[in-house]
């Protein structure tokens, strides 16, 4: 089963949303904003794609302006702030058993199910 981590009011997520509706294939969608990652599982979905924390982080929300920008943070300080404001997360993510994507352009999900 595939699994989304999707903001609705996010263009680009709504696209991969389309898109993976589309395939007909089975997933669950998790708003992200409204059901947050714990720590753990934001772990385990950082492994999934295979980048560093920060690599997930939006550089271009207020949140990161206003508190984080221009600072050296730790990985585990990265994960933290993602779970304490989810909206730094980036999105859209696809999950697919031990990998997942962010699908920036929604295409990359194309790629991702083939």
């Amino acid at each position: 089963m595939l699994t989304i981590y999707h903001h609705a009011g996010c263009s680009k997520s709504q696209e991969a949303f389309c898109l993976l509706k589309d395939s007909k294939k089975k997933f669950r969608v998790v708003e992200y904003l409204l059901e947050p990652p714990t720590k753990e599982e934001l772990k385990v979905l950082i492994k999934k794609l295979g980048i560093q924390p920060e690599e997930l982080v939006r550089k271009k929300e207020p949140i990161y302006l206003e508190k984080f920008e221009g600072k050296t943070l730790s990985n585990t300080q990265w994960i933290t702030a993602m779970v304490k404001y989810p909206i730094l997360i980036e999105r859209p993510i696809v999950v697919k058993g031990n990998k997942a994507v962010i699908c920036r352009p929604p295409e990359k999900l194309l790629e991702f199910l083939g």
